[in-house]
């Protein structure tokens, strides 16, 4: 484990090319996220992430995918979870609690299991921010609700669950990305907020989480640093740190997302300097996946000791 290096790659099709064989073997990534381009069929899907851990000789080699339900299922092809929205399972768990836990459970019982038919082994899930009006519809139904406490203790759920059926976790976006008004896709959002309000709401939900993993999200928050997002700001970073208290690894989201406007190049080189331990591309663009690869260091001794640790809860 220790030669790997400190990002985590998309690949571009349902099998690896040549090429991305080669580049697999050279910079071996900390790991690979999946999307629905690279999955026809769980017979398909397995016999790739097979290929990529004989690659890396690992059975529990990190294999990443997002499948939240709702809009964001990476198994539509053959799963229609259209319905099962954070949005759904935040209401049912007002409507009846009984049910929502008995649903829910379900829910992540059979995600996992779908999970593992393809040999993934981590889902970027849950979302921890606020459902909150006049913002991008880029989160809407995806979270739970307004409420802080109600995020935050079906965030607890979905966490532990997800755990018992050996599946990590991603929590997003950190430190919270509810009041955005624009979709950090396409472009930046900054969020005005003073700290105060924001310790009490939106970060809130993200506190005492068990999750392993933890992703950025790519705002500026204005009265805590006005320049840089929180992928690329030391302050929050050290926020996150110290006052979220999350002590687990930190991954950006996507480093070619629009809302950072630098080089793939200096977006990496920026994120690793404010903190984060990880960073995440995803589009399976072999020249940027190059770009990613030889500006991310070596992991520390730090993931080596996390990733330990979350490779026992998966076994």
């Amino acid at each position: 484990m220790n030669n790997r290096r400190s990002f985590i790659t998309g690949i571009k099709s349902t099998a690896l090319s040549v090429k991305e064989k080669k580049f697999l073997q050279e910079y071996k990534p900390w790991g690979v996220i999946l999307f629905s381009r690279n999955i026809t069929s769980l017979k398909q899907a397995k016999k790739l992430t097979d290929h990529i851990k004989k690659i890396f000789k690992d059975k529990n080699y990190p294999i990443l995918i997002d499948q939240e339900g709702g809009r964001v299922n990476r198994l539509k092809k053959f799963f229609n979870a259209d319905s099962l929205t954070g949005e759904f399972f935040g209401k049912l768990y007002l409507k009846d609690k009984k049910k929502f836990y008995n649903y829910y459970k379900i829910f992540i019982k059979q995600t996992s299991f779908l999970l593992k038919s393809i040999g993934a082994n981590i889902n970027t899930l849950p979302v921890l921010d606020l459902r909150l009006k006049g913002s991008s519809s880029i989160i809407g139904d995806r979270s739970f609700s307004k409420d802080p406490k109600i995020v935050s203790t079906i965030g607890d759920f979905c966490i532990n669950n997800f755990h018992s059926n050996n599946i990590g976790t991603v929590i997003k976006h950190i430190p919270g990305h509810g009041l955005a008004k624009v979709d950090s896709h396409k472009l930046t959002p900054t969020v005005n907020k003073n700290l105060k309000y924001l310790i009490k709401n939106d970060f809130s939900t993200f506190k005492k989480k068990s999750s392993f993993f933890a992703m950025t999200a790519h705002i500026i928050y204005t009265n805590i640093d006005k320049t840089n997002t929180a992928t690329h700001s030391k302050k929050i970073i050290q926020l996150i740190r110290n006052n979220i208290k999350f002590k687990n690894i930190i991954m950006s989201d996507d480093i070619s997302m629009k809302s950072l406007k630098s080089s793939i190049k200096v977006n990496t080189l920026r994120a690793f300097n404010a903190g984060c331990d990880l960073v995440l591309h995803c589009n399976g663009n072999i020249k940027e996946m190059g770009d990613v690869a030889i500006n991310s260091p070596l992991i520390s001794k730090f993931i080596i000791k996390k990733t330990s640790q979350f490779y026992k809860i998966i076994s």
